[in-house]
């Protein structure tokens, strides 16, 4: 009988909760190549705020978890957010967000918060995909596999003629860029030490500096307390290094969670109470990521599978819907299938 009026009451919210959409965002950014598809230029940024003030409900990632607990009925919610914490979230994003009123949460990768070194997937690229020559021959250890490439003809390398490739395109046009993925692949699972080992010998073969871009760099201490000033933007946890929780110990993963979260309460001087795996799909987290998640005192955890969230939905691993580059007009018909109509 109870277990029957627990069932009755949460079919009675879903259907006064119309559910909700969490778009995923990573940067607000022009670059001459975006390997990663990483980037949504401002004016691309701009038609889709528009659109979502026009077609839905902007709340914050705080009032959609109360939405859910309450069952409370609603214009289609949406909340925005962004990962890993690039510096143009708030250079870019937020003046964009301010003017169209809409609430925005930042997920930060608080290990890499004032570090001149890039990402280590933007290192990569700034390692390989840049004009330049670069050494016939690449030999690496791997977890004690030795490892070698050849460059054969891409020793030297243009730019802006494969400015537009990108991982989701077939094939690669160069060794460089099957080089590029085959790094990519083989780093996403290391340690945080053993990465950033094989990220000095790329650049010791390189022959470049371990300072990073500009353009590429992450937020300091002092942008991410402006960052939240106003209210509007909130920040949330990412972990410390960005590394595949499903493949660290349980010890190194509540480092990556637990740590993540007292250096951004540190900078911040209040609770930071959200969460957002790294890469975050089913394959990149455990059943023992989402108990140390909660044990470390967040109160939801977002992912990164396609999905709308309902009353029902596991708070601590809420989907998201990963934004591309789009138009305005692009965007709006994504729009309409998600929201299905």
């Amino acid at each position: 009988m109870l277990e029957t009026m627990l069932q009755a009451g949460r079919w009675l919210k879903s259907r006064f909760f119309p559910g909700a959409l969490i778009l995923l965002y990573h940067r607000v950014a022009e670059l001459p190549s975006d390997p990663q598809l990483l980037c949504v230029t401002p004016g691309h940024f701009a038609e889709h705020l528009e659109m979502l003030k026009k077609r839905l409900r902007p709340v914050s990632l705080a009032e959609m978890r109360q939405a859910l607990g309450k069952g409370v009925q609603t214009r289609f919610p949406v909340v925005i957010t962004f990962d890993d914490g690039y510096g143009d979230n708030l250079h870019q994003a937020k003046p964009i967000l301010e003017r169209y009123d809409i609430p925005a949460t930042v997920f930060v990768t608080a290990g890499q918060v004032g570090c001149e070194r890039e990402f280590w997937w933007d290192e990569i690229e700034r390692l390989l995909l840049r004009s330049g020559s670069l050494p016939e021959s690449l030999r690496l250890s791997v977890h004690g596999n030795a490892m070698s490439w050849q460059l054969d003809g891409a020793v030297p390398y243009d730019e802006q003629r494969y400015r537009d490739w990108n991982v989701e395109l077939q094939g690669n046009p160069t060794p460089r860029h099957t080089l590029y993925r085959s790094l990519c692949q083989l780093l996403r699972p290391l340690t945080e030490s053993e990465r950033c080992r094989v990220i000095r010998e790329l650049q010791i073969w390189a022959g470049a500096t371990g300072a990073g871009r500009l353009t590429h760099r992450v937020l300091s201490p002092d942008e991410i307390v402006r960052l939240t000033e106003g209210g509007l933007v909130d920040v949330g946890a990412h972990s410390l290094n960005h590394g595949t929780l499903s493949s660290l110990s349980v010890t190194e993963q509540r480092t990556e969670i637990e740590g993540s979260k007292r250096c951004l309460e540190k900078i911040l001087g209040r609770p930071v109470k959200s969460f957002a795996y790294p890469f975050g799909s089913r394959s990149d987290y455990t059943p023992e990521s989402l108990a140390l998640v909660r044990e470390a005192g967040f109160d939801s955890a977002c992912a990164n599978f396609p999905g709308t969230v309902w009353c029902s939905s596991d708070r601590f691993q809420l989907p998201r819907l990963l934004v591309r580059d789009w138009d305005g007009e692009v965007f709006e018909r994504q729009l309409r299938r998600w929201v299905g109509g």
